[in-house]
C-alpha cells in the first residue's frame, strides 16, 4: 500500500504504551486497526522513561526509544508493519519536563556537576538561591549538606524548591527548551524519526508549561513539517493563539460540545436542589475560586514566592499575595502576552492587592520579561491542580460535566451552539483532533452517556440519592455525591475499582483527607464504602436504577460517537471504547484492552452482520468501523458543515448535519422520547437524492420512525452505500 500522507489522518487511535503493551503487541494489532478503519496509531511517549512507568511522560532519556517498550529494533519494526498497511504515527512528545532521579544521566551530571554541568542550563533552575534544593528527605533529621545540592526534608518542597517543576510533582523537572541546544537535545530523536517518514503527526503535551510556545511551535512546525495537534485546554469561547502554526487542539473543546448535546436543561434544578439540602456546594465559581487560592498559597507556594521575587515592589509579603491573587483569577488556563490581554487584564482588574498595580506595570513594559513568562507559565498549573484536580472532585452537582475542558456550571449544550461552533471548527481549524474519552479524562465517554440519562430522570435520580444516603452515605457530601454518580455511570464495577477511584477522588477534593495530611479513619471508611453498597441488598437496590438507565445510556453514547467521528476535526477513538467502555479516572482507564474479542466482533461485522444495541458493544464497534472506514475511504463527503433540522412533535429529539453528500442524525434525550410517545410524525428532510444508511445498508427516506427503527443513528450517504 500506499505511505500515509504526512498531512493529517484520516483519524487515529490511541495507544497507552506500557511494560506490558510493548511495540510488538502493537504491531500485532495493527492488522486489526487496518480493519477498524483507522488512519493512524496514535501513541503514548515513546522515550525512555523511569522504569515500570505505564504512562511515559517521565522521561529520563529523550535520546533513545525505551528499552522496556522493545528498543529501537522494535520501533522500526512497528514502523514499518504500519507503512505496510498505509497507516500514520502520531507520537506524543513532552516538551516541558524531564523525570529526576539516577535513570537520567543529564540529572545526575547536573547533581554532581552543579553550575558547571554542561547541563546546568538545561533545567530551570534558581541558582541564585544556591545550592539546589532536593525534597525527598524523608524527615528534618535526614537532611544532608551535598556539594552541589541539598537534600531537604519533602515536606519542604511546596514552600522552599527552586526548580520549576510539572505541577506539583517533585521528581519532574522543568527543561528550558526556549534554549536551541536543550530544544536539539530534548528534539533530535523525535525529529529524526519524523525526517525519516516514519512519524507522520505530533501530539505536544502541556505547552501551557512552556516559556513562549508560540516561538515553540513555530520552531516545531518548521522543524518537523508534519501534522502537529497541542494539548491545550481551551475556555468555552477561547481560541488558540493565532500566531501557533499548528492545526488545532487534542478536543477537549470538541468534547464538551458533543457529550454537552446528549445532556436536558430541564435537569438542571432538580440536580441543584439535591446538591444544596445534601451539603454540596451549588455556586462553582465560588467553589473554583476558593480551589484554585488553595493550590496557589499551598502546593505551588514555592513557584508564587519565586516569582514573587521578581516584582519590583518593597513588600515581599504584599507581591507575594498580588502573584497569588492574579494567577487565582485567570478567566482562562494562562495568557499568551502580548496575544491574549483581555485574559491578562481581566485577571488584573480581579485582584485586590494593592501590589497588583507594580506587577502590571512591570508586565506590561517587558511582556516578554521574566516575570511575564513566569506568571503566564505558572497560571495554568494554578488553574489546572485548582479546576480540574480540586474543583471538579468537590462540585459533585451532576459529574458528567465536570471534564477537563468542561463548564460544571454550563448545564448542557444547546444544538444550536453545537452547530455554531462545529461550523466554526470547520471554518478555521478543519484538522484539530477531536476526542470523547482520552488518557487524562475524569471519566469515560460512556460513562458520561449514562450519567447524561440523570439529566432526564432527575427526581428519580434525587429520590434514589436520598434512599441510598440514608441507609449506606459517605460522610463527606460531595463525595457521597461524586460516588453515587459514579456508581450508576460505572455499573457494574467491582468494589476494588470503585474502591481505588474513591481513594484518588477523596485525596483529590482535599476536604477530608490528601496526598500529603492523611486522614486515616476517614480513608478507611471510604475504601470500605463499595463492599458495604455492593455486598448487601442495597446492592440490588443500586443495580436496579442502574439497569434502568443503561438501554438510554447506549443511544446516548451511540450517538455522541457518530457526531464525534462524522463532525469536522479529526477523530480520536480511545484505545478499546469502540466497544461499550465504563472506565474512571486513570488508571482505571489503562486497564488491557482485550483485542481478540474486537477482532471476533469485527470479522462478523465486516461480512455483514448487525449486531443488536446490547450489552456486547458491537453496535458500537459498528458505528466506530463505519464511520471510519468511510473517512478514510471517502474524505471527500467530510468536507463542509450544515445544519439540518427537523420537523414535528419530537423535532428536539435529533440532531443532524451535512458535509458534502454526507449526513450524520443521532437520537438526543431518549427518555423524554420515549415518554412523548416516540418520533411520530416527526421528518428530518434530506437534501436532494437518494440515501443510502452506511450503518444498514438501506434506501432511507425522511420519517425518523423509519430512519432510526433499527439504531438510534444514521449515517447518510448520497446514492449506494
Amino acid at each position: 500500500m500506499t505511505a500515509p500522507d504526512r498531512g493529517a489522518p484520516a483519524s487515529t487511535y490511541r495507544i497507552q504504551f506500557t511494560p506490558d503493551f510493548t511495540f510488538a503487541d502493537a504491531e500485532a494489532v495493527v492488522d486489526y486497526l487496518d480493519a477498524l478503519g483507522v488512519g493512524a496509531l496514535y501513541a503514548s511517549p515513546l522515550l525512555e522513561a523511569v522504569p515500570g512507568s505505564t504512562h511515559g511522560y517521565d522521561v529520563v532519556d529523550p535520546t533513545r526509544a525505551r528499552e522496556e517498550f522493545g528498543g529501537e529494533a522494535g520501533r522500526q519494526a512497528l514502523g514499518k508493519a504500519l507503512r505496510r498497511a498505509g497507516l500514520g504515527l502520531v507520537v506524543d512528545i513532552v516538551p516541558n519536563h524531564m523525570a529526576t532521579g539516577p535513570e537520567n544521566p543529564w540529572w545526575s551530571d547536573l547533581l554532581a556537576r552543579g553550575r558547571e554541568s554542561r547541563y546546568a542550563k538545561y533545567f530551570d533552575v534558581d541558582w541564585s538561591s544556591g545550592k539546589l534544593l532536593l525534597p525527598f528527605a524523608g524527615s528534618p533529621e535526614e537532611e544532608e549538606e551535598h556539594e552541589h545540592y541539598r537534600l531537604v526534608f519533602w515536606r519542604r518542597g511546596n514552600a522552599a524548591l527552586n526548580y520549576r517543576r510539572f505541577f506539583d510533582i517533585t521528581t519532574l523537572a522543568a527543561v528550558r527548551v526556549e534554549d536551541p541546544e536543550v530544544f536539539e537535545a530534548t528534539h533530535g530523536e523525535v525529529l529524526r524519526w519524523v525526517a525519516a517518514g516514519e512519524v507522520t503527526g505530533l501530539r505536544v503535551d502541556h505547552p501551557d508549561g512552556l516559556a513562549d510556545p508560540g516561538a515553540y511551535m513555530r520552531l516545531l512546525k518548521q522543524r518537523a513539517g508534519c501534522w502537529v495537534v497541542v494539548e491545550k485546554i481551551l475556555g468555552v469561547d477561547e481560541a488558540l493563539p493565532a500566531s501557533w502554526p499548528v492545526e488545532g487542539t487534542t478536543g477537549y473543546d470538541a468534547l464538551r460540545e458533543v457529550c454537552g448535546l446528549f445532556v436536558d436543561p430541564a435537569g438542571e434544578a432538580a440536580l441543584t436542589a439535591l446538591a444544596a439540602e445534601s451539603g454540596v456546594a451549588t455556586d462553582f465559581a465560588a467553589v473554583e475560586h476558593e480551589c484554585r487560592d488553595l493550590v496557589a498559597r499551598g502546593i505551588l507556594r514555592a513557584e508564587v514566592k519565586r516569582i514573587a521575587a521578581l516584582v519590583d515592589h518593597p513588600d515581599r509579603a504584599l507581591a507575594e499575595e498580588a502573584v497569588a491573587q492574579l494567577m487565582v483569577a485567570f478567566p482562562v488556563y494562562r495568557s499568551y502576552l502580548p496575544e491574549g490581554r483581555d485574559a491578562w487584564d481581566a485577571a488584573v482588574a480581579a485582584c485586590t492587592c494593592p501590589a497588583v498595580r507594580a506587577l502590571d506595570e512591570q508586565v506590561r513594559a517587558d511582556p516578554h520579561g521574566e516575570l511575564a513568562t513566569r506568571i503566564q507559565q505558572t497560571s495554568g498549573m494554578v488553574v489546572a491542580k485548582g479546576t480540574e484536580d480540586t474543583a471538579f472532585y468537590r462540585y459533585s452537582r451532576f459529574v458528567a460535566l465536570n471534564e477537563v475542558g468542561g463548564a460544571p456550571d454550563r448545564f448542557g449544550v444547546p444544538v444550536e451552539e453545537f452547530h455554531r461552533r462545529a461550523a466554526a471548527r470547520e471554518a478555521g481549524s478543519p484538522a484539530a483532533m477531536t476526542a470523547l474519552s482520552t488518557h487524562d479524562t475524569k471519566r469515560s465517554e460512556d460513562v458520561r452517556a449514562r450519567l447524561a440519562v440523570l439529566a432526564e430522570i432527575p427526581d428519580e435520580f434525587a429520590d434514589a440519592v436520598r434512599r441510598w444516603t440514608a441507609e449506606c452515605g459517605i460522610d463527606e457530601p460531595a463525595l457521597n455525591m461524586l460516588a453515587w454518580q459514579s456508581l450508576v455511570g460505572a455499573w457494574p464495577i467491582t468494589a476494588d475499582r470503585m474502591a481505588a477511584y474513591l481513594d484518588k477522588a477523596a485525596k483529590e477534593s482535599k476536604v477530608r483527607t490528601t496526598w500529603i495530611d492523611h486522614d486515616e479513619e476517614f480513608e478507611a471508611a471510604v475504601a470500605a464504602w463499595p463492599a458495604r453498597v455492593l455486598d448487601s441488598p442495597l446492592g440490588g437496590d443500586v443495580a436496579a436504577f442502574a439497569e434502568r438507565v443503561v438501554a438510554p445510556g447506549w443511544s446516548n453514547a451511540l450517538g455522541q460517537k457518530l457526531v464525534q467521528l462524522v463532525a469536522p476535526g479529526v477523530p480520536d477513538v480511545y484505545q478499546g471504547s469502540e466497544l461499550w467502555d465504563l472506565s474512571l479516572v486513570d488508571p482505571d482507564n489503562r486497564r488491557p484492552v482485550d483485542y481478540e474479542v474486537r477482532r471476533r466482533l469485527l470479522a462478523r461485522i465486516r461480512d455483514g452482520w448487525l449486531p443488536a444495541v446490547d450489552d456486547s458493544g458491537a453496535a458500537k464497534l459498528l458505528v466506530v468501523h463505519r464511520a471510519l472506514t468511510l473517512r478514510r475511504e471517502r474524505p471527500e463527503l467530510f468536507r463542509g458543515y450544515r445544519p439540518l433540522r427537523a420537523s414535528g412533535p419530537a423535532a428536539k429529539h435529533v440532531v443532524a448535519f451535512e458535509r458534502t453528500g454526507l449526513v450524520a442524525v443521532a437520537t438526543r434525550l431518549p427518555v423524554g422520547l420515549a415518554a412523548g410517545g416516540g418520533w411520530r410524525d416527526t421528518v428530518l428532510p434530506l437534501p436532494p437524492g437518494d440515501w443510502t444508511d452506511v450503518l444498514t445498508s438501506r434506501p432511507v427516506r425522511g420519517p425518523l420512525g423509519e430512519m432510526l427503527d433499527h439504531y438510534p443513528v444514521a449515517l447518510l450517504v448520497r446514492g449506494d452505500s
